[in-house]
């Protein structure tokens, strides 16, 4: 598989598979399966694939920080 560097969320392809995952949030692949595996995770399973909507992925970003925040204060 190609390494692919991604500077900005307009960069990424619609859905990103779960090692590209890996390489935009800086985490193990192992790391990013489980996570995709997760129940509040936005994952789609293609026939054997796991990929994941750009906009969920933002969003479920944005969501997580606002639980922290939340959790903060």
């Amino acid at each position: 598989m190609n390494k692919k560097t991604y500077t900005d969320y307009d960069g990424l392809p619609l859905t990103i598979s779960v090692p590209e995952m890996a390489v935009v949030l800086g985490i193990s692949r192992a790391g990013a399966y489980e996570l995709a595996r997760s129940k509040d995770f936005p994952s789609i399973k293609i026939g054997t694939r796991i990929v994941i909507p750009k906009t969920q992925l933002i969003e479920w970003i944005s969501r997580k920080l606002t639980e922290k925040e939340e959790i903060i204060q």
